[in-house]
């Protein structure tokens, strides 16, 4: 109960028109702005979301074998069978001595006779027990889906996360391309003039104006990748408009990996994983229990009319107990019961799998994690390197004392180490959220949880 508690209260948070998927986001979006819309919007969620709560109306449907039924017709008869024509003039109240006069002939060939016949009927069980067990598994099942649409949330988020990261990576390429084409243009302005003055090589202009187109095509390429990433997040953001977004993503930090080992254990598909178990086991129960007995009270009120619907020329009840137990089903629930065996040992291997996948992922990430941060230092003092080379080869170049080729390969290093340092900032973020993802924190450690 108090799992489905959790998750019905999740549910209701989580419910809200689709505003995003009618109108265009005028402004630059945050972080944890992205994150909201998509899990308002995403069709994704919005269809678990319906199949979660499809779940819990089996618990309804579960339910209503144990509640009582109540049924009202109208039946109409017309026959000339001697016994039906003897019984339905007895319950319409017209069986009079004249019926009798002709016996044994009136009885054989009594003629046509109509009926209708107006009811009411109560069934209400008592006791079944396979019922029972269904109705417990509906509320098992319903909270293991609950668990499943959280840990599609989280997944959700993460990819939220780094679509929004590599928005900022091909905002920064996109940079680092138009400062590049600035760089190479004023390549090619200071090569004419010294070439005009005579102090440089026409070669040199030639190879500037090269420079010149390649860093127009990187910057044509970098703002197609800017482009795409911009529809991505807003695909994942239950739209059809690129996003725009104002960069800035929370302070992300990194723990000892036994913290993340603790919490992966509780992870939100482990319990449903678990869960799962829970109730292959209770389709052992389900499969057992048919060798219970039920037992169903019934009553019926019934009115007879000769002529129209609706009517009461006559009128009776019934009512009564219905007691059955199958004795023997051809060893039916025997091997039901094996299968259900064999599908708990299948559920528990799968689950044994899950978590020794999961410590894997966590172990992973984590190295992911330390090799991206190595790198991103690294890239750091790559581009420190890269910037006062290629200060110092242009400054020789333009004291005739290095050669244009130089100039070149500097430039382009420094371009590559511009766009390098950009991607491994982003890539250590997007490294941390895939840790925090596999692990189970991720809502924690963004800050998320408390929304």
């Amino acid at each position: 109960m108090k799992k489905k508690l959790i998750i019905t209260f999740i549910l209701m948070l989580s419910i809200s028109s689709r505003v995003f998927a009618e109108i265009s986001i005028a402004h630059a979006i945050d972080f944890k702005e992205a994150i909201a819309i998509a899990l308002q919007n995403n069709d994704e969620i919005i269809a678990m979301k319906n199949a979660l709560s499809s779940t819990e109306r089996d618990i309804g449907i579960a339910r209503s074998a144990m509640m009582p039924k109540l049924r009202v017709g109208e039946d109409f008869i017309s026959t000339n069978n001697p016994a039906q024509v003897f019984a339905l003039k007895l319950n319409q109240t017209r069986l009079s001595s004249a019926d009798f006069a002709g016996a044994p002939g009136s009885f054989n060939s009594p003629g046509n006779i109509t009926n209708f016949l107006t009811y009411g009927m109560l069934e209400q069980p008592i006791y079944n027990k396979k019922a029972l067990v269904a109705m417990k598994m509906s509320k098992v099942q319903y909270s293991a889906n609950g668990y499943i649409y959280l840990r599609k949330q989280e997944e959700l988020i993460k990819n939220v996360s780094q679509s929004y990261l590599a928005i900022g990576t091909a905002q920064e390429y996109a940079k680092v391309a138009q400062q590049g084409l600035k760089d190479s243009r004023e390549h090619l302005r200071i090569s004419n003039v010294r070439y005009k003055s005579e102090l440089g090589l026409y070669s040199d202009v030639l190879r500037s104006q090269t420079e010149v187109v390649e860093a127009e095509q990187r910057l044509v390429s970098a703002n197609k990748n800017l482009g795409v990433a911009k529809r991505s997040l807003g695909l994942l953001l239950g739209g059809q408009e690129s996003i725009e977004i104002s960069n800035s993503t929370p302070v992300l930090e990194l723990k000892p990996i036994d913290y993340y080992k603790e919490f992966a254990v509780h992870r939100n598909d482990v319990r449903a994983m678990e869960i799962n178990v829970e109730n292959a086991k209770n389709n052992i129960k389900l499969a057992q229990a048919d060798w219970y007995p039920t037992l169903n009270i019934n009553a019926s009120y019934n009115l007879y009319n000769n002529s129209y619907p609706l009517g009461a020329e006559g009128n009776n009840y019934i009512a009564g107990a219905f007691f059955k137990w199958d004795a023997f089903d051809g060893n039916k629930r025997k091997y039901e019961t094996l299968k259900a065996k064999d599908k708990t040992n299948e559920a528990q291997a799968y689950l044994s799998g899950l978590k020794k996948a999961v410590d894997f992922k966590v172990f992973e990430s984590f190295a992911g994690v330390n090799e991206a941060s190595k790198n991103f230092e690294l890239a750091q003092a790559a581009l420190k390197s890269a910037e006062e080379g290629e200060r110092l080869v242009r400054k020789r170049w333009q004291s005739s004392l290095s050669t244009f080729v130089d100039v070149l390969d500097a430039q382009t290093n420094l371009d590559r180490a511009r766009a390098n340092f950009v991607k491994s900032g982003n890539d250590l973020k997007a490294q941390l959220i895939t840790l925090y993802f596999e692990s189970g924190v991720i809502k924690e450690e963004l800050k998320l949880s408390e929304k």
